[in-house]
């Protein structure tokens, strides 16, 4: 058997397998969940009540899904450019390290001043975190995904440092953690007395002017033509060393803006704890999402919804919340694998 391109896929067959890669993921859960001696439906019926069910469950999964979609665009962003991104861990932290900087009094201004500026040096900071592995892979072909993996541990070590050192908290009885960011600095909840806040606000018009940037301007049509291929974009005339820096700056800013969102918008202070892998789960929502902005939304939702829900029914059901894990990991590969039978079908000799 072989496999063969499809010359342009149909609209039953483009939403045909990403339907059964979701039944696939179903199915597979289900009987995880068997074995663990709990019925299924139910056990489906408690992560859906536990992530949607009430305005509290909804609006923690909303909270959840703010970094995520950063993340998950600062991951599209760079796999559309083909440009393997897998440091969004890092440029996530050192966002945060910048919104801690320059939010905890160095700038006594207004919130509408400041806000704004934390917005900028948040996103400056990730940027610069993913510029310096694009320019080692642009410069002396250098590959991306080690360096940024890399860098993901490097930076969590210097972040720890500053925990211990410089940006330590003198009233924290020792905790490793820095002060909170003051009152001007914060961004505000959307609802009184609950924890989303103005992130999610953020991240969804980030999420549209990623899709204006893919679909209206010339940058869009240059990263997607150096993502399909390089050589022929450099023939073409196209800067690609160029267009992959610029893709390096947008995609590190994104991930930047979510250790802001985390920081200013929900902890209110940098821990070594901060992110408890939003930079990694991005890379999941950017592949669900098939690179497509909008449908990162949609993906990171999801995502958060599975992880919150779980931890409802992992309580009620006392079922291992670790199910959560398995079904996002097994959403992934059958989404991948979807996305393969959408371009390809199977043919027997």
């Amino acid at each position: 058997m072989r496999l063969e391109p499809r010359e342009q896929p149909s609209l039953f067959v483009t939403l045909l397998y990403p339907a059964l890669a979701i039944l696939a993921t179903l199915v597979f859960a289900g009987i995880l969940v068997s074995f663990s001696g709990a019925n299924p439906f139910s056990v489906f019926f408690l992560v859906f009540k536990g992530a949607a069910g009430s305005q509290f469950a909804f609006l923690e999964t909303l909270t959840r899904a703010t970094p995520l979609i950063f993340t998950g665009l600062a991951a599209a962003v760079a796999f559309r450019a083909k440009l393997w991104n897998i440091g969004g861990e890092a440029q996530l932290y050192m966002g945060a390290v910048a919104t801690i900087v320059f939010g905890t009094g160095l700038l006594p201004w207004p919130s509408p001043i400041l806000v704004p500026i934390l917005l900028v040096v948040a996103a400056l900071a990730g940027a610069l975190t993913l510029l310096g592995p694009a320019f080692l892979k642009v410069r002396f072909g250098v590959d991306e995904v080690v360096t940024t993996l890399l860098l993901n541990f490097i930076v969590i070590l210097f972040v720890s440092l500053l925990l211990e050192g410089p940006l330590k908290d003198p009233m924290g009885l020792g905790w490793p953690q820095t002060k909170k960011v003051i009152a001007e600095a914060q961004l505000p909840k959307l609802i009184q007395g609950k924890r989303l806040h103005f992130g999610f606000i953020l991240a969804l018009a980030a999420a549209v002017v990623v899709w204006i940037i893919n679909t209206r301007m010339a940058l869009g049509y240059e990263m997607k033509a150096v993502g399909f291929n390089p050589r022929a974009a450099r023939f073409a005339g196209m800067k690609v060393d160029r267009i992959t820096l610029k893709t390096a700056l947008l995609s590190g800013g994104l991930a930047g803006l979510a250790g802001l969102s985390e920081v200013a918008g929900l902890k209110g202070n940098l821990t070594l704890d901060l992110s408890p892998g939003f930079g990694y789960a991005g890379i999941v929502v950017a592949m669900l999402a098939l690179l497509h902005p909008l449908g990162v939304v949609a993906a990171a939702i999801f995502v958060a919804g599975i992880f919150v829900g779980a931890d409802a029914m992992s309580r009620s059901a006392q079922v291992p919340s670790y199910i959560a894990q398995v079904m996002v990991a097994t959403a992934l590969l059958a989404m991948v694998t979807a996305l393969m039978f959408t371009r390809y079908r199977l043919r027997w000799k």
